[in-house]
């Protein structure tokens, strides 16, 4: 398994840890945060932009399928505003790779890994066309006007889910 950080920064030769933002997490510790492969998808967008994804696990119900995945084909969903998309279009991502060592699992559904120690990326993956590697890896992208209908009901879902970036979404 491959682990990754997501950038808008061309240049970054080493992740040292920050101190956490999150309230479930010791604010006193710093860490550098990687997501792993599954996940990625969920982080191939301009950082600021709000999104809500989901995909299928062990424990998807056929019934949460039906309702909302498009086809029996896709797995793995990532939903942005409309507003989003030209700014999609012009993003440049970087992917950074990490050597698994020295990380743990914080969260299997969001795909969360973090570490305690500055890391050194072992690779450099640049994407020039962030819905196009989506796409390639098989995410259905959705353009829809606002997230927050959406985000209410998958929360109630069998499918792992992410929402991400959710204080810049469009208000209801």
């Amino acid at each position: 398994m491959k682990l990754f950080h997501v950038s808008e920064e061309s240049d970054i030769t080493r992740f040292e840890p920050r101190l956490p933002t999150r309230t479930d997490l010791d604010p006193d510790k710093g860490l550098v945060w990687a997501i792993n492969e599954r996940c990625l998808p969920n982080f191939l967008t301009p950082r600021n932009c709000p999104r809500v994804t989901y995909h299928c696990n062990e424990t998807t119900t056929e019934e949460d399928k039906r309702l909302f995945l498009s086809s029996e084909s896709v797995r793995h969903v990532v939903a942005i505003e409309h507003k989003w998309l030209e700014m999609m279009r012009r993003t440049t991502l970087y992917l950074y790779e990490f050597d698994r060592a020295g990380f743990y699992l914080l969260d299997e559904g969001a795909g969360y890994y973090l570490s305690e120690t500055t890391q050194f990326p072992i690779n450099k993956i640049i994407i020039r066309d962030p819905l196009g590697a989506l796409i390639s890896r098989g995410v259905e992208v959705r353009m829809i006007d606002q997230l927050w209908d959406l985000a209410d009901r998958i929360q109630q879902t069998s499918f792992h889910w992410s929402l991400c970036r959710m204080g810049f979404a469009q208000q209801r």
